[in-house]
C-alpha cells in the first residue's frame, strides 16, 4: 500500500513537472515478491550481491549515511561503490532472461560498479532529462534473487548552502 500510495505521489509530480522525472520500465521475468529501494537525499553509494559467475542476489542503496533494507539478500560476492561528493547514478545496464544475470551501474564521472555474469538480453536505463540522475529502484526478486529491475530517475534540487536534504 506505502508503495502504490508513493509511486502515486511521485506520478503526481512528474506530470506537474514531466521534463525533470523519467522512468526506465523494469526488464527481467517479473517473477516474486516486489520492491522498492528509497531514501531521502542523494544515493550516496551502492551495493550488489552476485552469485559465484551467475545471477544478481541482492541490491542495496545508502542514501546519504543510511543504508537501504536489500532488495534479494546478501549471499554471495559482495560489490561496492561508494560516490564522491557531487558524484551520482546516471547509466543503469546489464544482461536479464528470467533473472538479472548482470549490473553495471555508471556514475556521473565515468566510475562505475559491475557485477555479474554477460547472459541474456542487454538492458541500458538512463534518464530522460540531462541533469536527472537516479533516485530510486523497484523490481520483483525470488528464491533470493532479483528478477527484474525498474529504474526511477530525477532532478534532486540540492539546498544552495551545499548541505544535502
Amino acid at each position: 500500500m506505502q508503495v502504490i500510495l508513493f509511486l502515486s505521489v511521485l506520478l503526481a509530480a512528474a506530470s506537474a513537472q514531466s521534463s525533470y522525472f523519467s522512468f526506465s520500465p523494469a526488464v527481467g521475468s517479473g517473477a516474486g515478491a516486489a520492491y522498492t529501494i528509497t531514501g531521502m537525499g542523494r544515493i550516496t553509494a551502492v551495493r550488489t550481491w552476485e552469485h559465484s559467475n551467475s545471477v544478481i542476489s541482492g541490491i542495496q542503496l545508502r542514501y546519504g549515511f543510511t543504508w537501504s533494507p536489500v532488495a534479494g539478500n546478501q549471499r554471495g560476492n559482495v560489490n561496492e561503490i561508494e560516490l564522491f561528493d557531487d558524484e551520482f547514478i546516471v547509466q543503469i545496464s546489464g544482461k536479464h532472461s528470467h533473472w538479472i544475470y548482470s549490473l553495471m551501474i555508471v556514475t556521473n564521472r565515468g566510475r562505475s560498479l559491475i557485477a555479474g555474469q554477460p547472459v541474456g538480453h542487454t538492458f541500458n536505463m538512463y534518464a530522460s532529462h540531462p541533469r536527472a540522475e537516479l533516485r530510486f529502484l523497484s523490481g520483483r526478486h525470488q528464491h533470493g534473487i532479483i528478477s527484474s529491475i525498474a529504474s526511477h530517475w530525477a532532478v534532486l534540487s540540492m539546498p544552495t548552502n551545499g548541505t544535502a536534504d
